[in-house]
């Protein structure tokens, strides 16, 4: 088994309110010195058998047609462990 990260972020010209409200907290709870925060999405995707081009490419067909709004959304897909077993990298 292998697995496949899908991590999907609001594109730089999109307006983030949620992440523009955790910026303006965080001096309130004691972090200083952070200038912009994003917030987005992370997909952990667990795979049967090897990650080839041809499993990467269904993968990205997916985060495309169903796990990003391509419109106002970016994404990049990498593969993140080779090896799972029961939710930990060997």
């Amino acid at each position: 088994m292998a697995r496949v990260v899908v991590d999907v972020m609001l594109k730089p010209e999109i307006l983030d309110p949620q992440g523009q409200a955790v910026q303006r907290a965080l001096p309130r709870l004691g972090f200083e010195g952070i200038s912009d925060v994003r917030q987005g999405k992370r997909f952990e995707l667990e795979v049967d058998g090897p990650v080839d081009e041809a499993a990467l490419a269904r993968i990205h067909d997916l985060a495309e047609s169903f796990l990003a709004n391509t419109v106002i959304e970016d994404f990049t897909v990498k593969v993140e462990s080779e090896d799972v077993v029961a939710g930990a990298a060997k």
